[in-house]
């Protein structure tokens, strides 16, 4: 009962705003926001995780060697939203030879019949292939100047020694508690004996998840697909009703992303193609472009950006061939779609959509990193809702991604599993100067947009651009984003109402996404990182 209590009064504490990690004195960094060096910046969701991307970059490493040590951090010391058992899109951007991008999502095997499996929105039959280490393997190899073990060393550390659990951490992995009892792996590795959740400030040891990465540290990704960590995936999965085999963990491949470009004002827009949804923020910016009203006002401001994601998610079932991108990325798309837009009510058929573009509390993590010679990481993975899957294998301590079982609608044979991320660099005459991605499942996109208009439309700084209100279309109608001074008021509510939406503001933390980001400082020749006001996370800087 106490434990309850306890438990009830922390959230009513996180409620009211109250950040139990500084109050706390518990990794006193997350109240770092702001970074600004010429020797690069780390902006990612978890002071630990900020902390390992600043010293790989301290000791000689470049942006992707950072952004991989940062990524397997976060694997460590934030499970409830990534994972070594999930999925990440990466975007890089080299001086020497311009931009890439990584496919390492979840996939359903070749032989998945999707018609006949189970339907379970978690659990094993909910399990795809993880893409996790395959992704962030191959970035180093590809991209890295450093080794795996320099890289890995900080996770694994922090595996093996413990980490102090964070207030958001221990309270987001309460609330599927419930679920994590159903099963055995999951108790053991994330709960306390009693089956309790784990409370802020426990520290949390994780020796099995420590050996795991210790191993693809030693041996790289191909233990993990092929080795003694693949027996365990396989052999708990198929005595749980899972659908994974050392087939189909041996045949999985992170891929080369395909680029898509479009533009904003003069600026020039990078993200990458499904399974990634960089066409679709494209599309909502190319569309916010058609509008004529005057965008510093903020009512004006408000409405143009929720017609703009609205029309854009219109196509989000309609990504399916390269010409498609060509398609929803050009000029005259967004024109077609911004002169379909009627005031008075939603063109979404909601009816249709899978329960991943509905959620109103989406879950991931981000991260950005730029270094000394101009080298961008915009870095996004995710194991699904909280927990994923629900599901950890004994003996290995990681969860896996929610993919299959219906969560995500329909996922075919050999198919890759889509999702609202979606890593941007915005580019000036062929020089980037902003990198961002967001956490929060179908809001990704409308952060994303809204810090891109505040920046390029209304003139703010990038901290500043981060902490001001954001806009969502749901299904019930309008999302406004109460944050105090600065947020929107009952009479942007009337304002809103008088044009036929039905209205909600709110002040959820968190609900409106979670964005990091660098940008080049207008007034040094360095580099500014921010994490999201809105979070736990931090910016840094090897100075």
């Amino acid at each position: 009962m106490i434990r309850k209590i306890l438990y009830f009064f922390i959230l009513f504490l996180v409620g009211c705003g109250i950040n139990l990690q500084r109050s706390s004195g518990i990794y006193p960094e997350s109240s770092q926001k702001i970074a600004r060096s010429i020797n690069g910046v780390v902006s990612t969701a978890h002071p630990l995780a900020t902390k390992a991307g600043t010293e790989i970059l301290s000791n000689g490493g470049n942006a992707i060697d950072a952004a991989v040590a940062s990524a397997f951090v976060l694997s460590v010391v934030e499970p409830s939203m990534s994972g070594i058992g999930g999925r990440t899109q990466i975007l890089i951007y080299s001086p020497e030879t311009g931009y890439h991008g990584i496919d390492a999502t979840t996939a359903a095997p070749n032989d998945y019949d999707y018609e006949n499996a189970p339907k379970k929105r978690y659990g094993y039959p909910s399990i795809g292939i993880p893409g996790v280490v395959k992704g962030l393997t191959k970035a180093l190899s590809e991209y890295g100047s450093l080794s795996r073990a320099d890289v890995m060393s900080p996770a694994i550390d922090l595996a093996e020694k413990g980490h102090i659990l964070i207030a958001g951490e221990a309270i987001r992995q309460s609330f599927v508690n419930e679920q994590l009892r159903e099963f055995e792996g999951s108790r053991k590795h994330f709960l306390n004996a009693d089956g309790s959740p784990m409370l802020p400030g426990k520290l949390f040891v994780q020796n099995d998840l420590a050996k795991v990465l210790q191993s693809i540290s030693d041996e790289g990704e191909e233990v993990f697909y092929k080795g003694w960590i693949a027996e365990k995936i396989v052999e708990d999965n198929q005595a749980n009703g899972g659908v994974l085999t050392m087939k189909a963990l041996a045949e999985y491949e992170a891929m080369d992303a395909k680029i898509v470009k479009g533009s904003y004002r003069g600026n020039e827009l990078i993200g990458l193609w499904m399974p990634s949804y960089g066409a679709i923020t494209i599309e909502a910016l190319q569309i916010l472009e058609s509008y004529s009203d005057n965008l510093s006002d903020n009512q004006k401001w408000g409405e143009a950006i929720y017609h703009s994601i609205e029309s854009a998610y219109l196509d989000r079932k309609e990504q399916k061939s390269i010409e498609d991108a060509d398609r929803l990325t050009s000029k005259d798309w967004a024109k077609k779609r911004a002169s379909e837009i009627h005031n008075d009510q939603s063109s979404i058929d909601w009816n249709t959509l899978p329960e991943s573009f509905k959620v109103v509390m989406g879950h991931t993590t981000h991260l950005t990193v730029v270094d000394k010679n101009g080298m961008i990481a915009v870095l996004t993975q995710t194991v699904g809702t909280t927990m994923g899957s629900k599901v950890a294998t004994p003996g290995l301590g990681f969860v896996y991604a929610q993919t299959l079982g219906g969560y995500l609608g329909e996922v075919k044979a050999g198919q890759r599993a889509a999702s609202h991320i979606s890593p941007l660099i915005v580019a000036k005459e062929g020089k980037p100067f902003l990198g961002l991605g967001a956490a929060g499942g179908s809001r990704i996109p409308s952060s994303i947009v809204a810090v891109i208009s505040r920046i390029i439309d209304q003139g703010y700084s990038l901290e500043t651009a981060m902490a001001m209100p954001r806009v969502h279309p749901t299904e019930d109608g309008i999302d406004l984003e109460f944050t105090g001074s600065n947020g929107f008021h009952m009479a942007d509510s009337s304002y809103f109402s008088s044009l036929g939406h039905t209205v909600s503001i709110k002040r959820e933390k968190a609900r409106f996404g979670r964005v990091h980001a660098v940008m080049k400082d207008p007034d040094s020749p360095g580099w500014i990182g921010v994490a999201d006001p809105d979070w736990e996370g931090s910016a840094s800087s090897p100075d």
